[in-house]
């Protein structure tokens, strides 16, 4: 692995992350309704569930898992009722507090809530399984590339993702004292919902 090969990863990778998505609009209803640290959080395990699909890419499970249609519907139907679940939870929230980190805020269940998300997102390991090999250098260990290149964008990924969380929590206070703080809760059910159609949008 060469320093070029690296740094054309780093930049088409950063290019990808930064494009409007799921993921991104996720962090930041987040970070706009419970502050920037509840984004990072839900980053970090939006991340964290790449590290999986790295794993699956490496050691084929992706490629398997590719023949085989009905386990990726099956996938595909436990990702999507996981998010209708969360809609149906969130649908009920009233109000909007403005975000002081007080300890009420569970980041461990955020975390969770990021991190099933994304290991239930086939989307995210049919495209590991078709942007990962693209880097890759003939070599004897072609499974370790796919490791390194998996880790480098979990690192830029939960960069970009904390710096849009800081940018969008920045919006709490104003959002918190106005009219549209009362309807927080049928938002955030109406994130998860398009979540869930763009999790069968392939």
């Amino acid at each position: 692995m060469d320093t070029y090969q690296i740094i054309s990863f780093i930049a088409a990778s950063a290019a990808l992350t930064v494009l409007p998505g799921p993921d991104i609009l996720f962090v930041i209803a987040q970070s706009i309704s419970n502050g920037w640290k509840s984004g990072v959080a839900v980053a970090l395990g939006l991340c964290s569930g790449l590290i999986v699909h790295t794993s699956a890419v490496a050691l084929g499970v992706a490629a398997l898992l590719v023949k085989y249609p009905v386990a990726l519907t099956g996938v595909k139907i436990f990702g999507a009722l996981y998010l209708m679940y969360l809609a149906y939870l969130s649908w009920g929230e009233s109000g909007l507090s403005i975000a002081n980190n007080s300890e009420k805020t569970n980041y461990g269940k955020l975390i969770r809530t990021g991190f099933i998300m994304n290991v239930l997102n086939p989307k995210v390991l049919l495209f590991f399984l078709a942007f990962l090999p693209q880097f890759i250098v003939k070599g004897p260990n072609p499974a370790f590339q796919v490791v390194v290149f998996g880790m480098l964008f979990f690192v830029q990924a939960i960069i970009i993702f904390s710096i849009i969380a800081r940018f969008a929590g920045m919006l709490n206070r104003s959002i918190a004292q106005s009219r549209a703080s009362q309807h927080i809760g049928k938002i955030k059910s109406g994130v998860y919902i398009l979540i869930a159609i763009n999790l069968f949008w392939l």
